[in-house]
């Protein structure tokens, strides 16, 4: 049985922040539940996955976020527990739905998680989800640690059952990965199946009905904000004239600060974690016998703004403070000395920094920038597409997944990305602003995302550009979460179906669609030079499984190359592909057995014929 579905009440076990916001979510009796996976959030719906396979629990690796918000607003508008989880530019995806959700509301309590990114460790910009609370106008809830994530995402399904609202619960990466003990409670029953009950006047958003559903999610955000006030994610520590207001991590590193400070005896805390709508009574409260106010947040002055202007409203005219050159950054994740340092600087605290620990002699640790896999078939793609066109002038519209690092020396493949699909719909544009011949990449997963809409109007438009389409059978950057051309009997699981991408992209309507095998050197660079040669759209689907995915499932025959003593040096190999395998030995090229995967590409691309088999 799957550890988080053990109904061991009391048990205390160790979880990543993600595992313990999975086990709070059944422990809520969530029965139905919709994700697009995205880091930081993925190991929720890993878990949710798995747990499916052994409980009652629905869950769905949707197409995209939109879908699967959509998905879920069904469920929980015919009366199941119901929770949707994506990462934070997924929300961007899911904002259509969300903005008119929050009118129509749910019957079923419904948590959408939204899992910022600080310091973008793995996304394309480091945006504040917590305006879109503001702007939808939906409840929020925002987790401080780990044993606080599992109990708070139950306390907002019954926030949203209450208000028959859908809850925002935002995390941060530093709550999603980080581990924790956390001790297990009651598991709720799961309701599975519901009854939609029709309520035209609710659930049928034409301007008519919109108008007076706008009218009632206001109401329904006033009796939110009387929550707030008294809500116990809303605690007020110690007493003082100095005044701390902190949400997320940042509250635990204000508590470490004011103790190493000795501010304990004079100094207050309030911690924000029903963060909208914003308790105004209890803030003004807060202020009132303070001298000044230190804020501490992550990101955007989203309390900063909304304390000032509640301080103005009650004439109350002390120092507040946060974001400033002085002080708080918008930029990247604090830390606990960060914040020991401003706070100390903010209250006029006499503060030395430890010196930190000489590092002289210390060897410099290597540079190890982010790199394809060993056998990656996108390496492969990229050097054949860069050969296919070398005597062309290429823009490389590129999308968000693995191959994004193909932008990277030697490949430099990879001109320009904003978001998911945008590969396709940028190449639209390219090929008719310039007479730049236009190449765009994009995964499978990333296809079915939010690539074919753009596909559909290229058709449409009669663009002239070429689309590789990655496909490697996985959603592999984000942990290998299935998709909708996934072959799900390689999981062992059946019931599923597959959409064939070859097929889908004919019936859009484009005429010249070829399929490459990338670890087939020569003929793929001649299929793609045919192509790239075509006026008009043109498709390519590089179809190789993801290394890792199929060395997980044992698909990959054990196989190395070793370089011979044919070789004179050339360095085509590491100069032109750079695969991780490679390693100058002594001022040689070597192949390290143990992570080359034999996909043979650089034995292909050799002059000397000098990378062969090794022999067992």
């Amino acid at each position: 049985m799957h550890k988080l579905l053990n109904d061991t009440p009391g048990e205390k076990i160790m979880l990543l922040g993600n595992e313990a916001i999975a086990r709070g979510a059944i422990e809520a009796g969530v029965a139905f539940a919709t994700t697009y996976p995205g880091t930081p959030s993925s190991e929720i719906s890993l878990n949710l996955f798995q747990m499916s396979q052994e409980s009652d629990l629905y869950f769905e690796y949707s197409p995209n976020e939109k879908v699967a918000l959509e998905v879920a607003a069904a469920a929980a508008n015919s009366g199941l527990r119901t929770f949707c989880m994506m990462k934070h530019v997924g929300l961007n995806v899911a904002a259509d739905p969300l903005m008119t959700l929050a009118y129509v509301g749910v019957t079923g309590g419904m948590v959408i998680l939204t899992a910022d990114d600080p310091s973008m460790f793995s996304s394309q910009n480091e945006q504040d989800n917590r305006y879109y609370a503001k702007f939808g106008n939906l409840p929020m809830l925002e987790p401080s640690s780990v044993p606080e994530a599992k109990e708070m995402i139950k306390q907002a399904f019954d926030l949203s059952e209450e208000l028959n609202q859908p809850v925002l619960l935002r995390t941060t990466t530093r709550i999603n990965h980080s581990n924790a003990f956390v001790t297990f409670g009651d598991m709720k029953p799961m309701k599975t199946k519901g009854k939609f009950v029709r309520e035209p006047f609710r659930c049928v958003t034409v301007p008519a009905v919109s108008r007076q559903l706008h009218v009632k999610v206001l109401e329904k955000m006033d009796k939110a904000k009387e929550l707030a006030e008294v809500s116990d994610f809303n605690p007020i520590q110690g007493s003082g004239k100095f005044g701390i207001i902190v949400n997320g991590v940042s509250f635990y590193y204000a508590q470490d600060a004011v103790k190493d400070l000795g501010l304990g005896d004079n100094t207050k805390i309030l911690r924000l974690g029903f963060s909208n709508p914003m308790p105004e009574k209890l803030i003004k409260d807060f202020l009132k016998d303070c001298e000044k106010v230190l804020m501490i947040e992550e990101g955007e002055p989203f309390m900063e703004e909304a304390v000032k202007a509640f301080a103005q409203e009650a004439g109350i005219m002390i120092p507040i403070s946060g974001k400033s050159q002085a002080l708080f950054s918008r930029l990247s994740e604090y830390d606990p000395a960060m914040v020991r340092e401003k706070m100390a600087g903010f209250f006029g605290i006499e503060y030395t920094l430890k010196e930190k620990l000489s590092l002289d002699n210390v060897p410099e640790i290597p540079m190890r920038p982010p790199n394809l896999c060993s056998g990656c078939s996108h390496r492969a793609t990229f050097y054949e597409v860069k050969e296919a066109g070398k005597d062309m002038d290429i823009i490389c519209p590129t999308d968000i997944g693995c191959y994004t690092l193909g932008f990277l020396p030697p490949l430099n493949m990879g001109d320009f990305v904003i978001c998911m699909g945008s590969s396709v719909s940028t190449a639209c544009g390219f090929g008719q602003a310039t007479d730049q011949k236009v190449v765009s990449f994009i995964g499978d997963s990333t296809f079915f995302h939010s690539g074919i809409t753009g596909l559909i109007n290229a058709v449409f438009n009669n663009h002239n550009f070429t689309l590789v389409i990655l496909e490697n059978d996985i959603t592999a950057m984000t942990g290998h979460q299935p998709h909708p051309g996934v072959d799900m009997e390689r999981f062992g699981l059946d019931g599923f179906g597959r959409v064939n991408i070859e097929k889908l992209v004919r019936t859009l309507g484009v005429e010249h669609v070829s399929i490459v095998k990338p670890f087939k050197v020569k003929k793929s660079i001649a299929t793609i030079r045919e192509a790239l040669e075509y006026k008009g759209v043109s498709v390519i689907i590089s179809q190789e499984p993801c290394a890792l995915y199929a060395k997980s499932l044992k698909m990959l025959k054990p196989r190395a190359f070793k370089v011979s003593d044919k070789c004179v040096d050339h360095r085509d190999c590491i100069n032109t592909i750079a695969c991780p395998s490679f390693y100058l030995e002594d001022g040689k090229v070597k192949i390290d057995a143990d992570t080359c995967v034999g996909c043979a590409v650089c034995a292909q691309i050799c002059p000397e014929n000098a990378i062969t088999p090794l022999k067992k």
